[in-house]
């Protein structure tokens, strides 16, 4: 950030900030005052969409461990649960020393005059449409991956907060880390030469979604119509409510929730642009019970990108077994299964190895800015966050592709001069 300035530039911003000021103190900011950065002394005061595990013990949390050194405030909160509000509100109590507003609806919560930002970490079929509103409302985001699961959503969404101007990180962590980093810069050196694969392969002896399972949630401490969104006319059942990562009308399945991690990643190191067809097959081969989950407990995506670059993508939740996560070159190849301690590459499989890699060698690691720190910093700077808007659109519409194909039965297509998916 350059933080050298002229007289002219200093009387215009100093003009800027007082008008800001006196609308502040009026309480009358428009979408389009709210979109300024924030400035190094401000407090970024947030608000949170959606208490439950990942926005208790991974937002908040946060929030407290970055608070004095970012200069943050939890201000407000909401969930359609009433238990979960309460539970979010008692942490922030203890942790943060704070009082905050309780909220049942997000439209409560975007009416806060006070809220400078929002964490949404809400359900996956609602994460669209609460950026969109979010960036209407001139809020600067923090959007949980997948950034949308429907496509006409995804359009609205992305359109909105484009033209708004906010501060938007989506939460693919992964591509902060120095391991995604230091494989950025390998691949981008061009040590393992022209790129033919990628392929993650992510097994498990039983869904992640039975973890979640609270049997004794009551139907009066939940609004089930703002939870499900009209995706469903079944009435309130507490399995449905909290394992709703096993029901596809509210996730649908592996790909959206754990494929999207992989895709971004991929799109971070490799570079390489939107898919232009994907194929998905899959389906409830093993975990047939009384829940009745609707999302797949086996799937398998293929997709094919124009830089000639096939990547694939599975789990199989009856066999915890052949792990892997790696990239294919034409002088070796990148392990990334490791991603969080030391990735590492060698010549092994290369069809064109010319000796410049010898033996098993550990990925140089790229520090990063950590992930949140990253969006804070950001909304005071003004400077594109690691994982901006157009990272949350490009892996949304690679996971949709495959959705619809796995739906459908056919394979899809991406236009993207149109920005439109098709079916062949």
């Amino acid at each position: 950030m350059n933080t050298h300035l002229n007289r002219r530039d200093f009387l215009k911003t100093s003009a800027t900030l007082a008008a800001g000021a006196t609308l502040a103190s009026r309480g009358i900011l428009t979408a389009k005052e709210r979109t300024r950065s924030i400035g190094a002394n401000d407090r970024i005061r947030i608000g949170l969409i959606g208490c439950g595990d990942r926005g208790v013990n991974v937002h908040m949390a946060s929030i407290r461990k970055h608070a004095q050194a970012e200069n943050l405030a939890l201000v407000a909160l909401c969930d359609p649960w009433s238990k979960a509000r309460e539970n979010a509100a008692a942490k922030a109590k203890e942790w943060l020393g704070a009082d905050v507003k309780q909220c049942r609806t997000y439209h409560e919560l975007l009416d806060l005059p006070e809220v400078d930002a929002v964490m949404i970490a809400s359900c996956d079929h609602w994460h669209s449409t609460h950026l969109e509103a979010a960036a209407k409302a001139g809020r600067h985001v923090y959007v949980e991956k997948p950034m949308a699961i429907e496509f006409d959503e995804l359009t609205r969404a992305y359109e909105a907060a484009k033209k708004s101007g906010v501060v938007i990180q989506v939460g693919t962590q992964s591509r902060s880390s120095a391991s995604a980093g230091g494989c950025r810069a390998l691949v981008k050196a061009g040590t393992l030469g022209k790129i033919s694969r990628i392929e993650q392969v992510r097994n498990a002896d039983k869904p992640y979604w039975y973890h979640y399972l609270k049997p004794d949630v009551q139907a009066a401490d939940v609004d089930w119509k703002e939870f499900t969104k009209g995706r469903t006319k079944k009435p309130f059942d507490p399995i449905l409510y909290s394992g709703w990562y096993g029901y596809w009308e509210f996730s649908q399945g592996p790909v959206p929730q754990l494929g999207v991690h992989f895709l971004d990643l991929i799109h971070f190191i490799t570079g390489i642009g939107f898919p232009e067809t994907c194929v998905c097959l899959g389906g409830i081969y093993t975990w047939k019970d009384e829940h009745h989950f609707s999302a797949p407990d086996q799937v398998q995506a293929v997709w094919n990108y124009p830089e000639g670059v096939m990547v694939s993508y599975s789990s199989n939740f009856g066999n915890s077994s052949g792990n892997l996560l790696r990239l294919a070159g034409e002088k070796g190849t990148l392990n990334m299964e490791a991603l969080w301690s030391e990735p590492t590459y060698t010549a092994r499989g290369g069809i064109n190895r010319d000796g410049s890699i010898r033996g098993e060698n550990k990925v140089v690691p790229v520090e990063q800015t950590d992930h949140w720190v990253n969006w804070y910093r950001c909304m005071r700077s003004g400077d594109t966050p690691n994982a901006p808007l157009d990272a949350g659109y490009q892996h949304s519409v690679a996971s949709i592709m495959a959705t619809m194909s796995y739906e459908s039965g056919r394979r899809t297509r991406f236009d993207a001069k149109k920005r439109k998916i098709v079916m062949d």
